[in-house]
């Protein structure tokens, strides 16, 4: 076989995540380009969990609909998924709480027997698989080493006997070994905060929220190695105007957070403005309008994060898609934000936050760029007009420099005034600071195309329908082009990748295709949307049978 898809379930609290990360693991062994998508209700118990693990020969992007073994640990699982069985799937299964056809095992009672908890079913499942796939022990061994800290050697042992029960089954899968080694899996969330060191972070501040709650956990957990302030503040608000005190004292800072949380950090987005304060935002989207779908995806916050704010000033709006690009954009993001003394949002969602995927993060250069700072020379002016609007930055406690920040309209010193001619001034001097944004940018490529490069069909897409998009372009001989950056828009790089197309097809996780139209604003034609806002991304059959109806 050069693909299988494996979906595992079961109910909140039965550990399916963790299952689907050591099946992940395991695969990965075995040389295959992985992709792991995740889905959950908004409950600590019950309800129902699910990940799907697709394992591939070539690099993907994305999970498919259709899954080529289906492992149930409740009867929810298999009454919920059993559409998504190909003629010849195979379902393996937990006999002491499921009835199937297929391959079952009494886990819960071989579980039970052993005095562990039922969780550690989860454990038995692995090897399990790994028996019907053909896979040696001592590669479940390894996995289980390397994913669990406690009872290890219990789960060995559970290991062992589940995967000599299930070697005698006639239920079997032969999965060929690829010769690739085993690569790094991370997710979505754990490469921006690896991004964001790479540009220098040394203050985080975060609330908890779904699905950006993690970079808050993998930066604390590592907060020595990278030399950092991590903070759990008591709320949003709180979150992001420490961030804004660590700026203001001269420390890179970041904060993360989703829909909900973004609108009680608006006001302070608009001091961040007023006061030109470098400052990075996660805003991992999900849908809404209010809590929504909390643990599900979305892309319907980009005009939120593109108007966000009272009054006028500049920003950088960054969409990554994948691993590699959520490093780069969390390390350029403290770079631009440092560079120019804005605000820069990256806009996540769900599924590029938690899904996993190989990665190489070493490969992705550290870079630091300094800001513009004060040479020590005269009376210091924190807010100097300059001819491209960007002031030098000085901290407090600095010798010979006075620094006022001031949320009112001020002068160059940073006192307050509400003279027209110098409110003007400052005006101007946002104007200035986003046209130097622009200039700088348009010195990096920003736009990333896939598929068939002289196909006259385009996909136009961003953030993580990227991955679906890409592969089923390659399916159908359409080509990809995809912004990483959305404002400002890189319209001149734009109409060089839309060069030649006859239809272009705007592809977004919203009801109102919102990228489509900034894009449309800038002088170009959508043809045609496809669009998807149930909380569930794109999978790239899905794509391929809705292109076609276009096309």
């Amino acid at each position: 076989m050069k693909e299988l898809s494996i979906l595992i379930g079961g109910k909140a609290g039965d550990g399916i995540r963790q299952a689907g990360a050591s099946i992940a693991g395991l695969l990965n062994e075995f040389g295959y380009w992985i992709f792991v998508y995740e889905d959950y209700p908004s409950i600590i118990r019950g309800g129902h969990n699910f990940s799907i693990i697709r394992a591939a020969a070539e690099k993907i992007l994305a999970h498919e609909e259709k899954i080529d073994i289906l492992i149930a640990l409740d009867q929810q699982t298999i009454n919920k998924h059993s559409r998504r069985l190909k003629k010849n799937s195979l379902i393996i299964f937990d006999s002491n709480a499921v009835k199937a056809d297929g391959a079952g095992f009494a886990l819960t009672e071989m579980v039970k027997k052993n005095n562990l908890p039922p969780i550690v079913r989860n454990t038995a499942v692995l090897a399990v698989l790994a028996a019907i796939l053909g896979v040696d022990f001592f590669l479940v061994e390894k996995v289980i080493k390397s994913s669990l800290n406690k009872k290890v050697e219990e789960n060995i042992a559970i290991a062992r006997e589940a995967y000599d029960l299930a070697k005698s089954s006639e239920k079997k899968f032969t999965l060929s070994r690829l010769d690739n080694p085993a690569r790094q899996l991370m997710t979505g969330n754990e490469a921006l905060a690896i991004g964001a060191v790479k540009g220098g972070l040394e203050f985080y501040a975060a609330y908890p929220m779904t699905p950006v709650t993690a970079v808050l956990h993998f930066l604390a957990e590592n907060k020595k190695k990278f030399n950092l302030q991590v903070v759990h503040a008591e709320n949003e608000i709180g979150v992001i105007g420490m961030a804004e005190g660590a700026a203001y004292a001269g420390k890179r800072a970041m904060v993360g957070t989703s829909g909900g949380g973004f609108a009680l950090m608006v006001e302070h987005l608009s001091l961040a403005g007023q006061a030109e304060i470098p400052l990075v935002i996660i805003l991992g989207q999900r849908p809404g309008p209010a809590t929504g779908l909390p643990t599900y995806t979305g892309q319907g916050e980009l005009l939120f994060a593109l108007h966000a704010g009272h009054g006028e000033f500049p920003r950088i709006l960054i969409a990554p898609g994948d691993i590699d690009e959520a490093i780069e954009a969390a390390r350029d993001a403290q770079n631009w934000a440092w560079q120019f003394q804005i605000p820069v949002i990256i806009l996540a969602d769900k599924h590029l936050c938690e899904s996993a995927f190989p990665a190489n993060p070493d490969k992705i250069p550290a870079e630091v760029k300094a800001a513009k700072l004060w040479d020590g020379q005269g009376e210091y002016r924190r807010y100097l007009w300059t001819e491209d609007g960007i002031s030098p930055l000085a901290f407090p406690g600095q010798v010979g420099a006075i620094v006022k920040s001031d949320s009112y309209e001020h002068d160059e010193d940073g006192i307050t005034t509400e003279e027209a001619e110098i409110a003007l001034k400052n005006a101007e001097k946002r104007i200035k600071k986003a046209a130097a944004i622009e200039a700088e940018l348009k010195k990096k490529s920003l736009v990333k195309t896939y598929g068939d490069q002289n196909s006259q069909t385009v996909l136009l897409v961003w953030g993580s329908t990227k991955g679906a998009a890409a592969e089923a372009a390659e399916r159908l001989g359409c080509r990809v082009v995809q912004p990483l950056v959305v404002h400002p828009l890189p319209v001149n790089e734009l109409a060089e990748k839309f060069q030649g197309a006859k239809k272009i097809i705007g592809v977004e996780g919203n009801a109102s295709g919102q990228l489509c139209g900034l894009v449309a604003a800038a002088g170009f034609k959508i043809d045609a949307k496809i669009l998807k806002y149930d909380g569930r991304p794109f999978t790239p059959a899905e794509l391929v049978e809705k292109i076609k109806k276009i096309i």
